[in-house]
């Protein structure tokens, strides 16, 4: 079981890259109002669809907007992750995530690997400790086992020799009793026949 976590674990390590990448392009084409600044150092955010109106402050590369209504000007307006809504040029705007997020997203999910990772770690010697006790588990009851088809075996054997005995001992007592039944028959007949002759004599 342990083998297979790890192996999940290092699959998921190879493969995170593409999924975030793959996770953010759903995400963005589910949501046609989120929308991502993108990686300059920073935008300026104006109060209106032009450069002539006042600076309201700047927001960071990187950061996941709402876009709030469509293109004026070369300007969208929008709400920042501060929820301030203002105006930002369109050309800064981007609907997949930029690198900064991109960044953040696989940071989150390399550390929960990490952390998978660990607790993995602690848990294994606790596992082979009990796969080992499990084994010694296994040989004991096997030897049982072991012990209990011989013990029947026995039993049978001593079962089929004195039923075998039993048999050879019936025979030979009732051989005993048809001889000795022969035998008295036999006298029996000597005997009278004498008697009769005695009697004829007589």
């Amino acid at each position: 079981m342990l083998k297979h976590c790890l192996f999940g674990l290092l699959l998921t390590a190879t493969t995170f890259i593409s999924y975030a990448q793959d996770e953010a392009t759903t995400a963005s084409s589910s949501d046609a109002n989120t929308a991502y600044i993108i990686d300059n150092l920073y935008t300026f955010m104006r109060s209106g669809a032009s450069k002539n109106y006042r600076l309201l402050g700047s927001v960071d590369a990187g950061t996941k907007i709402t876009v709030l209504s469509g293109e004026e000007n070369g300007f969208i307006k929008i709400k920042d992750d501060k929820d301030r809504e203002g105006w930002i040029e369109t050309k800064f705007i981007s609907t997949t995530p930029g690198l900064h997020q991109q960044y953040q997203t696989l940071s989150s999910e390399m550390s929960t690997m990490q952390e998978n990772l660990r607790l993995a770690q602690i848990e294994l010697p606790q596992l082979q400790k009990q796969n080992q006790t499990l084994t010694d588990q296994n040989l004991q009851l096997s030897a049982q086992i072991t012990s209990l088809q011989t013990t029947l075996a026995q039993e049978r054997t001593q079962k089929e020799a004195a039923s075998s005995k039993e048999k050879r001992q019936l025979l030979t007592y009732g051989g005993a009793i048809a001889f000795l039944g022969l035998f008295l028959g036999i006298i029996l007949t000597i005997v009278l026949s004498r008697r009769k002759r005695y009697e004829g004599w007589a």
